[in-house]
């Protein structure tokens, strides 16, 4: 099929009109690839309402043919010294260089920014995807494993010693430094933003014993989908069963809130996350690998 009448539309958030169009386009992806893909749209979307959104940077990068959707590459950033690429490509326009065109003008914005590396994401089963990260990018940088849990296996631990409690703005350093921490990179205060609106949720929570900080957790629920990121216990509270806690009142909060699915992501190479994670009933979906590029002086970009 020919591109007979090509545009770019360039914005720095998705409407829930781009949203539909990108979901159908990734529909027809899934379909004909039988491969998943990451893109964060519902994450994306929920922007829409939060006060805090960045209008600034570009942030989704749309190829049409005519009124036709048929390329799509998208930016996350979630706060620390890099920034996530995800996209696609109409199986009937691929080799026509819809990606690569996509690719540059992303790259073009990435070095207007402060993010240290760009990683690209694609389904380790892939093939196509990966040949292309592999063309442009520097290395291999990690894998995830994408997870859901048996809801139907899961049982409430009976007895607790950590209680939950949403942060407030006098939490932000704290959890800024537990992330930092915990994910080997920096973040301000700044990226610790917690919204509740319409059917999205983004809650924070500050894991406590005896009124004390030993963890913390991040919820989302969105169209009765959970997620659970950025779980964590301070290395002194380590060994202790603080974690299984943690994860199992996550698990309640977002059952609380009617969630019909939940899911996570951990490091393929994080053992004794994926064991906890696999003993409170979640199994592995998909394998999501990650490839970094990295700008020239190993400085920010600016």
């Amino acid at each position: 099929m020919n591109i007979i009448n090509p545009s770019i539309k360039l914005k720095s958030i998705i409407d829930r009109n781009d949203y539909e169009k990108i979901k159908y386009l990734e529909n027809i992806c899934h379909e004909h690839d039988k491969t998943s893909l990451k893109l964060e749209l519902d994450y994306k979307l929920s922007n829409l309402k939060s006060p805090e959104t960045n209008l600034v940077n570009i942030n989704e990068f749309m190829y049409f043919n005519n009124d036709e959707l048929i390329g799509y590459l998208g930016i996350c950033d979630f706060g620390g010294d890099e920034i996530e690429v995800n996209g696609m490509v109409h199986p009937q326009y691929r080799r026509m260089g819809v990606f690569k065109r996509l690719f540059s003008l992303v790259r073009d914005e990435w070095q207007k920014r402060k993010s240290v590396s760009m990683l690209l994401i694609s389904d380790h089963q892939s093939t196509s995807g990966i040949e292309f990260i592999k063309s442009v990018c520097d290395g291999y940088a990690h894998s995830e494993y994408d997870m859901i849990l048996n809801i139907e296996s899961f049982q409430k631990l009976q007895s607790k010693t950590l209680k939950l409690r949403k942060i407030t703005k006098d939490d932000a350093s704290e959890i800024a430094r537990q992330n930092s921490m915990y994910f080997n990179m920096e973040f301000s205060e700044e990226d610790n933003i917690e919204t509740e609106g319409g059917s999205y949720k983004n809650i924070t929570y500050m894991a406590e014993k005896e009124h004390e900080a030993i963890g913390k957790v991040r919820i989302e629920i969105n169209n009765k989908q959970g997620g659970i990121y950025g779980l964590g216990v301070l290395p002194e509270y380590r060994g202790l069963g603080y974690g299984r806690q943690i994860l199992s009142m996550a698990i309640e909060e977002l059952l609380k809130n009617n969630a019909e699915s939940i899911f996570l992501q951990v490091l393929t190479n994080n053992k004794n996350a994926l064991n906890l994670y696999k003993s409170c009933g979640f199994s592995e979906r998909y394998t999501m690998d990650y490839y970094i590029i990295r700008n020239d002086n190993g400085e920010n970009n600016g």
